[in-house]
């Protein structure tokens, strides 16, 4: 039976030649995630079922990413609990400040991922790791419980969607867009509990960092993972993080869909997705009478040194609106370096930016960036649900990276077109 790349992974991972959709399956694991907002509960869940060891000592990723610096003593208590248990267990990955990072961004550039793997996170936004060619996926803190206890974990086969995009990208659209026009598209459920299969020339052309941006986002249309197909570019990034050996996966050409959506995205424009879902998408052109609060730019979604680098060549010489807040969030300490060697930082600063540690901080409303009542905040974050990033009566605007930084110059939501 023809299968596609998530079939194939999946199958691997449970011993078998082949699976189908709806096919309960047990699998082994190749990695398991924790943060400190998840963790803690699957470290209470462990400890409860009386395991005496993990699974794997090397296999286990503990991210304290949410809170940190810690921002309270319920924050700091949280992050102890992990530290102890990696302590008691002897897992080597801990990683948390001064080796630290958003840990969908820090796993990647660490070299953790490789294509074929089956990797489990207690985070949704674990999906971020299909654009290296794995199947990965947000669990429970249970279900963690369980994979660092056993190492498997079960699945219902999902169902495969594919998305090809065609055309050209238009100037100032980035992966960002094309990921909120496929939402958009879809809505918030339209590939529930689906394997989301992005390909076609535009996907060709994108980064392996625009890559990472639109699998993060599979979930925000209900998706169990997002996938992309392992090529030139994948393996340039894989060997500068120094992944040499892994599978090179495709699915077959004949492998069965439930649905294909085939895209020419030369004529959209930079999308931004108004509150508070991440479906209510708009033209850029449509939402100049929004103004804003705040501006965040970061996180798991675009916090990579390629998003650093439009945010910079935007904000360069210019100043940001006196009544606007502007955050910007690195992922991980080496994009903070690198930002550093580069003059990004600097730019930033002069333009009147706060330039924070890698911290999810204000995207989940944890610190870092709340907003009070009736504030708006564009940002390039990946969720705009009531009280998201603060007060239930604030609204949350998702943007690219560029029209979230010439919004914080213009004090309104525009393109940089428009400056």
């Amino acid at each position: 039976m023809p299968q596609t790349i998530s079939q194939k992974i999946l199958a691997k991972h449970a011993g078998k030649k082949e699976v189908q959709p709806g096919e309960l399956i047990n699998c082994k694991v190749d990695l398991v995630l924790g943060n400190d907002i998840t963790a803690p509960t699957a470290i209470k869940e462990f400890e409860r079922i009386g395991v005496k060891k993990v699974f794997d000592k090397k296999k286990i990723y503990l991210v304290p990413d949410h809170f940190t610096p810690a921002k309270d003593i319920k924050s700091a208590e949280q992050v102890k609990m992990m530290r102890h248990f990696a302590h008691k267990y002897g897992i080597v990955n801990f990683f948390e400040i001064g080796c630290m990072g958003v840990e969908h961004a820090l796993l990647p550039e660490m070299g953790a991922i490789k294509p074929g793997d089956l990797v489990i996170g207690a985070d949704s936004h674990t999906c971020t790791y299909g654009a290296l060619g794995a199947f990965s996926t947000g669990v429970g803190s249970t279900d963690m419980a369980a994979g660092m206890a056993t190492g498997e974990v079960w699945f219902k086969v999902p169902e495969q969607l594919k998305f090809i995009f065609k055309g050209k990208l238009p100037k100032w659209v980035e992966a960002k867009d094309l990921i909120l026009y496929t939402i958009g598209q879809i809505g918030v459920d339209g590939a529930r509990y689906m394997s989301m299969e992005f390909t076609g020339p535009v996907i060709d052309k994108l980064t392996v960092e625009g890559r990472l941006t639109m699998a993060n986002m599979a979930i925000e249309a209900g998706g169990k993972n997002g996938i992309f197909g392992v090529d030139e570019k994948t393996q340039k990034y894989l060997h500068n993080v120094r992944v040499t050996r892994y599978p090179l996966l495709y699915s077959d050409p004949d492998a069965e869909y439930k649905q294909v959506y085939t895209w020419d995205i030369s004529k959209i424009e930079p999308q931004v997705s108004f509150p508070h879902l991440p479906s209510n998408t708009k033209p850029v052109s449509k939402c100049s009478h929004v103004k804003i609060d705040q501006s965040v730019i970061g996180s798991c979604t675009n916090g990579r040194i390629e998003d650093m680098r439009i945010a910079a060549k935007i904000l360069k010489g210019k100043k940001v609106h006196p009544g606007v807040r502007l955050i910007i969030l690195p992922a991980t300490q080496k994009i903070e370096l690198a930002m550093i060697k580069e003059g990004l930082t600097e730019i930033f600063i002069k333009a009147g930016a706060a330039v924070s540690t890698p911290t999810c901080g204000p995207c989940l409303g944890g610190h870092m960036g709340i907003l009070a009542e009736g504030e708006r905040s564009i940002a390039t974050t990946n969720r705009n649900f009531v009280g998201r990033m603060g007060h239930p009566k604030s609204e949350v605007y998702l943007s690219n990276v560029a029209v979230a930084a010439a919004s914080a110059i213009a004090g309104h939501i525009v393109s940089p077109e428009d400056l």
